[in-house]
């Protein structure tokens, strides 16, 4: 008969109390996510009264309804915390919960061996233990051989003849205690709620991505007639074998889409354009069509679709900037007024951001008539995802409705679920945590203004931490709207640095064209680029930093391809959740490390194990001691290794303590290689 149970509006707590379930996402209204491999850990508080044994199992269910049980681990029995690995092996919509169960078995084992010894019930605890493996044979299916040697252990356990403590032994065997393990007799199991989990393919959590301006590639320069003629998809393809060649795994196209003239943008964003500039990207529409048209200068959808082939050939991914405002000469303006927010004299708002005005830019609204903009949107997307594009950075998604951007994800997934949506949403942390939960599967960060060893930690922590459970970072060290001051004054230091940083410290990062070759200067006042390439063409002439070229060694270039080099060969650089920090003296230098057992094809596994030391202030040379954290290296600490550092080439035999020196006056950072000694 079972007990009573409370009443709604409570729910009941269970017989073994389970509580605290993580990761758990908005009280599992929403669904934490991983991708395939990625391993991470599912955690619960799991107690009950008294003294009596308690467990944990942790039940993983597959898309296909198929269920799988592994024993949890209690990593702090006095806080009652358990944990145990979860690993999807596919794609699709998962669940897990946590079942709490009294553990007769280790009840008796730990009561037993006191008593045994102290000479204390000796005989009755024997007889129980007989009686609750007997118990264990028969109401939990095992395996003959499992079933014959529990029924040695009653035998022996019933046999007075032998002497307590064999007969002990015998019921606690260690192979009795595996197959215990492995089969428990488990007593009022008490499930937590299933909480849904999305698996998701791996470049939804890894990647490194390239961005470019297409008309910026292959544009040329008439000096004689002042004039400039744009690149092309055909042009801008020839430059996809150089960003493959560095090791990029996806190559990011801002807006590809006809601009238009009204109001249109001059160089430097000023409002005095003139008939042969470009205008900005973002100000998208014109004659030529709207978000579901290619601008004329470009080419036609044969020349796009020759540039997404070149892009498969050279084993990259296409991303596509997805910008939901038009110009005043878009379509819409015309065919769906009900997208604009009419203001009281009868004109179309443009975009603000007081005090900055963007009068090229109609912002959309979804809310006068949302069934008809909800449907033209879906209907452009679908658009691109027939081109081949899976990948789409999303322009200022914190400007539109959440709810939206919920139903608009979650619609295309249900035919599309390699689909994978980047938020460009620098702003309250509220919106960007809130638009990884609701389907966006990466995030821009502020990662652009986190520069000391300090602020890194913390945010990485964070970012690392509960949050990795639906919210995936992506680091860029500069944006072609941002150019930090950090990155203007601190030369060539700190652009190596913290592009080995954004590397290293999250699986995703991207660089902005141009990167190699350090452009640094701002425009006044600014925190960007003079002479933006967002309202101009530019030609980086990039045959002249080739070798032989008039400035061959005078690009970033190697650097990025060894750090892509680095990446694809460590792939405890690609997880997350797998971060630890050390400590330095220097409170400039950061320490971290990763690590991730990798599992081979023919099942073997090998031990990835990543350690990066950086100094953090690029204008100054830091020599230092740095403490490490053996255990989470994989060593005991009294242990050394050998430190091969994967960006010189070096190595050292190094322990729990270190010196480092790093600076400008050599390399900022260190990306060392953790092996043993044989």
């Amino acid at each position: 008969m079972k007990a009573p149970q409370t009443s709604a509006p409570q729910s009941p707590i269970g017989r073994i109390p389970v509580q605290n379930v993580r990761p758990c996402v908005d009280h599992g209204k929403r669904p934490a996510k991983s991708v395939v491999g990625e391993e991470f850990d599912v955690t619960a508080t799991v107690f009950r009264e008294g003294h009596d044994a308690v467990n944990a199992t942790l039940v993983v269910t597959d898309p296909d309804g198929q269920e799988r049980a592994q024993l949890m681990t209690c990593l702090n029995p006095g806080l009652n915390h358990w944990a145990g690995p979860l690993v999807a092996d596919r794609e699709g919509w998962w669940s897990y919960r946590v079942e709490g169960w009294s553990d007769p078995y280790g009840t008796w084992v730990h009561d037993a061996e006191i008593k045994v010894a102290a000479g204390v019930d000796v005989e009755l605890m024997l007889a129980e233990g007989a009686l609750v493996l007997e118990r264990a044979r028969d109401e939990v299916k095992r395996p003959k051989k499992a079933k014959a040697l529990i029924d040695e252990a009653i035998d022996i356990l019933r046999d007075d003849t032998k002497e307590p403590y064999d007969r002990l032994g015998a019921g606690t065997h260690p192979k009795i205690r595996s197959e215990m393990a492995e089969r428990p007799l488990r007593d009022h199991v008490s499930p937590s709620a299933d909480l849904p989990l999305l698996v998701e393919r791996e470049r939804a959590l890894a990647g490194a991505w390239y961005e470019i301006f297409p008309r910026s590639e292959g544009a040329t320069y008439d000096v004689t007639e002042h004039k400039w003629t744009s690149g092309t998809f055909r042009t801008a393809a020839k430059r996809l074998p150089a960003i493959a060649a560095m090791g990029f795994d996806v190559v990011y196209l801002t807006p590809i889409h006809p601009i238009g003239s009204a109001a249109k943008k001059g160089p430097n964003n000023t409002l005095n354009a003139g008939p042969d500039d470009p205008g900005s990207p973002y100000a998208i529409g014109s004659a030529d069509g709207g978000h579901d048209a290619l601008h004329p200068d470009l080419g036609d959808w044969d020349d796009f679709a020759f540039f997404v082939a070149e892009a498969e050939r050279n084993g990259l991914e296409v991303a596509m900037d997805i910008a939901l405002q038009a110009s005043p000469d878009h379509p819409w303006v015309q065919s769906h007024p009900s997208f604009f927010t009419t203001r009281a004299d009868g004109t179309i708002a443009y975009a603000e951001n007081p005090p900055k005005k963007y009068q090229d830019i109609y912002p959309l609204n979804f809310d006068n008539d949302p069934a008809a903009a909800y449907a033209e949107v879906r209907r452009v997307m679908q658009v691109w995802i027939d081109c081949g594009v899976k990948i789409f950075r999303v322009d200022n998604p914190h400007t539109k409705p959440v709810e939206f951007w919920q139903w608009l994800i979650d619609d295309v997934a249900k035919d599309h679920p390699d689909v994978i949506w980047l938020a460009e949403a620098f702003t309250k942390p509220a919106m960007m945590h809130t638009l990884g939960k609701v389907g966006f599967q990466q995030s821009y960060t502020y990662y652009a203004w986190r520069n000391s060893a300090q602020e890194l930690q913390e945010y990485v922590e964070e970012l690392a931490g509960d949050a990795a459970a639906y919210m995936r970072p992506s680091f860029w060290p500069t944006t072609h709207d941002i150019l930090t001051p950090y990155m203007q004054f601190g030369g060539p230091a700190a652009w190596k640095l913290r592009a080995a940083l954004a590397a290293t410290l999250v699986p995703t990062y991207g660089i902005y064209t141009g990167y190699e070759l350090m452009e640094h200067v701002a425009r006044p006042g600014a925190e960007e680029q003079i002479d933006n390439e967002k309202y101009e063409y530019k030609d980086r002439n990039w045959a002249d930093y080739e070798p032989g070229g008039s400035r061959a060694g005078r690009t970033l270039a190697p650097y990025l391809t060894r750090l892509n080099e680095i990446r694809r060969w460590h792939p405890s650089l690609l997880w997350l959740r797998n971060i630890t920090f050390h400590r330095a003296d220097d409170s400039r230098v950061l320490v971290f490390s990763k690590r991730r057992q990798v599992v081979q094809p023919d099942g073997s596994t090998w031990d990835d194990v990543i350690l990066v030391v950086a100094n953090t202030d690029p204008h100054s040379t830091a020599t230092t001691m740095i403490h490490l954290d053996m255990p989470a290296l994989g060593y005991e600490s009294h242990e050394g290794f050998i430190a091969h550092d994967e960006i010189t080439g070096q190595e050292w035999p190094w322990y729990q303590d270190n010196t480092v020196i790093l600076g400008p006056s050599s390399e900022p950072v260190h990306i060392i290689h953790v092996r043993r000694y044989f």
